[in-house]
């Protein structure tokens, strides 16, 4: 990532849902903005191409499930070509970030605003995409 301040779009893959946060042109606050219902490719990714579109994202950050012992999975490879086909439909950089453990700090937040993450599934995956997009904009500085 250039110097340049930009907005990025952040996904957390899930096979039921798909959430998205948005970072601030200056890449400082990442704010959950959405969550989609999964529906396959390519419908998820043409999905996500409009709202990157629509909110003038310059590049994608989509969370890498990684395994807790460092090794790429199934799910990792499933999500590294959910990139692949992102990045050929939007044209924008598209980059991975290890989303390990980003579901329990999104629930961990929730708690501490008072949200009870067991009846909020869906602002639980659009807050991992938050924590996704904060962890990849942190490791840039």
């Amino acid at each position: 990532m250039s110097g340049r301040a930009r907005r990025l779009l952040g996904v957390d893959i899930g096979e039921v849902r798909i959430g998205i946060a948005l970072s601030d042109p200056t890449g400082t606050i990442c704010t959950p903005l959405t969550t989609l219902k999964a529906a396959g490719a390519p419908a998820d990714q043409e999905r996500i191409a409009e709202l990157a579109a629509k909110h003038e994202a310059e590049a994608i950050v989509v969370g890498l499930p990684i395994n807790m012992n460092g090794s790429y999975g199934p799910a990792a490879r499933g999500a590294q070509a959910f990139c692949r086909l992102l990045r050929t439909m939007t044209g924008l950089p598209v980059f991975t970030q290890d989303e390990r453990l980003t579901s329990h700090e999104a629930e961990a937040r929730l708690r501490s605003s008072g949200v009870q993450p067991s009846r909020n599934k869906q602002q639980i995956d659009s807050a991992a995409a938050a924590v996704i997009l904060e962890s990849y904009l942190a490791g840039q500085r």
